[in-house]
């Protein structure tokens, strides 16, 4: 005889839904585990912020008191977080680790804690942990008091936890050359951060040739005129003085340069390196750093097993002249960083300069029909060829590749 289950009349059949998850239709939405990601899209149709990704985190709270699904709803929320903004915001990791239920999974017993008690909850509490470590957020005493309501003392995230607090304050301040988290959005307040970060010389001043702007020509079309930023510093000044003018350099690059998840692009003034035989050592002076003495002359003694000689590969790539940073990586641009050079290096008017680019990112490829021919006129190749004796006369276009590819800054 089959029993039936009779229910009482009060008892609603199923639970309400929230007016988020129904369509115009007025029928229910599909609200199974599979679909947690489209969760964040029906929510946060027109802008995707902080406010919008916290609401449907509350959404799915107040959806289930058991909170079923949490699991797979942590992972979505996870996946989702970088295109919301908020993968470095401590309060958010904080609000997804509440959705968790209370006092559940922590072990009992020894045997229990033994057991890996509820694996897949703590794998993903220690997923969450792991993501904050990635993206280098500290967790605080709140994540601590959260995790052990929720594993206990004696967990794997709570071991996380611990090893993130004791390894991140000695790593905190280990960089001598910190990259502030928030990067300068002005291409040119961009490039001059960048030029100093390269520089090896804290004596080497940042120029700005050229300032980004917009012109519109006589037939009324609107070009952009890109920013020329350039670093020099007086060794390197004195050093391009006293470059042989019979021996060209090269304007080599673009060079990429990653800032965090930035990447910037750079182009360096180089020439071959000196012969032996042309070489001219210059006496020591020892007096010009008493902190830091350049040279030490050690008398030690030394054991029949040591070795005198010294395997060390010292390779010369030649010296290094300047630098710069522009939004357009064409001759015609780089030839105006060029010109800017001779004010302070007259040198450069007599010194044959050779053009050794490669194909670049989109950025800096100057299309000759658009950006490179509005700007110096209709005809751009014959317009080169006739400005390019005024400017410098020796400046001469390489189409062979380049011999190094290294450089020594």
């Amino acid at each position: 005889v089959l029993r039936r289950f009779h229910s009482s009349p009060v008892c609603p059949k199923s639970r309400p839904v929230p007016t988020e998850f129904t369509n115009q239709d007025g029928k229910k939405r599909d609200t199974s585990l599979v679909t947690h990601d489209d969760l964040f899209e029906r929510v946060a149709q027109d802008v995707k912020t902080k406010a919008t990704f916290n609401k449907v985190v509350d959404l799915f709270i107040k959806a289930d008191v058991r909170r079923r699904g949490h699991v797979e709803f942590i992972y979505a929320a996870l996946k989702k977080m970088p295109e919301f903004g908020v993968e470095r915001d401590l309060a958010v990791y904080n609000k997804l680790l509440d959705v968790f239920p209370k006092e559940v999974f922590v072990p009992r017993n020894f045997i229990q804690r033994m057991f890996n008690h509820y694996p897949r909850q703590q794998e993903c509490g220690v997923q969450l942990l792991e993501q904050m470590e990635n993206y280098g957020v500290m967790p605080n005493i709140e994540t601590k008091v959260l995790l052990v309501q929720i594993f206990g003392e004696k967990s794997h995230p709570m071991r996380k936890y611990q090893r993130i607090m004791y390894w991140f304050p000695r790593f905190k301040h280990l960089n001598p050359f910190p990259i502030p988290k928030e990067l300068p959005e002005d291409p040119v307040d961009l490039a001059s951060f960048s030029l100093t970060r390269i520089a090896n010389d804290r004596d080497a001043k940042v120029t700005v040739y050229q300032l980004p702007c917009t012109d519109i020509t006589e037939s009324g079309e609107e070009i952009t005129i890109p920013h020329i930023v350039g670093i020099q510093s007086p060794s390197q000044i004195e050093q391009l003085a006293q470059h042989n003018p019979s021996r060209p350099v090269f304007v080599e690059g673009p060079f990429p340069l990653y800032l965090r998840k930035k990447c910037v692009y750079y182009y360096i003034l180089r020439a071959d390196p000196i012969p032996a035989d042309e070489k001219v050592e210059e006496p020591y002076d020892p007096e010009r750093c008493l902190d830091y003495p350049l040279q030490l002359d050690l008398d030690l003694d030394r054991d029949l097993g040591d070795e005198e000689s010294f395997d060390v590969e010292d390779l010369d790539e030649g010296p290094v002249f300047a630098m710069c940073m522009t939004s357009q990586g064409d001759q015609a641009t780089l030839n105006q960083w060029i010109s800017g050079l001779q004010q302070n290096n007259p040198v450069l008017g007599q010194v044959p300069t050779l053009f050794r680019l490669e194909a670049g990112p989109k950025e800096l490829q100057g299309t000759a029909e658009t950006e490179s021919g509005h700007h110096y006129g209709s005809d751009s190749a014959t317009q080169r060829e006739e400005r390019q004796p005024e400017e410098n006369p020796d400046i001469i276009t390489e189409e062979e590749p380049r011999r190094s590819q290294g450089m020594k800054l």
